[in-house]
């Protein structure tokens, strides 16, 4: 699958992925999250690719929400947070 991140204003991101069947997502990254998940290691637009790929390992594109901020992938991932943090220091 081919993951393609637009942003769309400062906090705000469309990802299309495109697979199978292609699906459009408009994501929030805030700053706040940005430091609370990365420490400002990596950008926006890294922290969704990273994001996007790891939901695809739990998921198709076809069962990701349509529209949703970053965060809450940790609700339903409760490994999401650790993954993040791991992946930074690795960068």
């Amino acid at each position: 699958m081919m993951i393609k991140i637009s942003q769309l204003g400062n906090d705000i991101f469309e990802v299309v992925v495109v697979g199978d069947t292609t699906t459009c997502h408009e994501v929030i990254v805030t700053d706040k999250v940005l430091l609370e998940l990365t420490n400002n290691l990596v950008s926006k637009k890294d922290l969704l690719d990273f994001s996007f790929n790891f939901l695809l390992r739990k998921e198709p594109n076809t069962s990701i929400m349509t529209s949703f901020e970053i965060s809450i992938i940790g609700q339903f991932f409760t490994e999401y947070k650790n993954e993040v943090r791991s992946w930074c220091h690795v960068i």
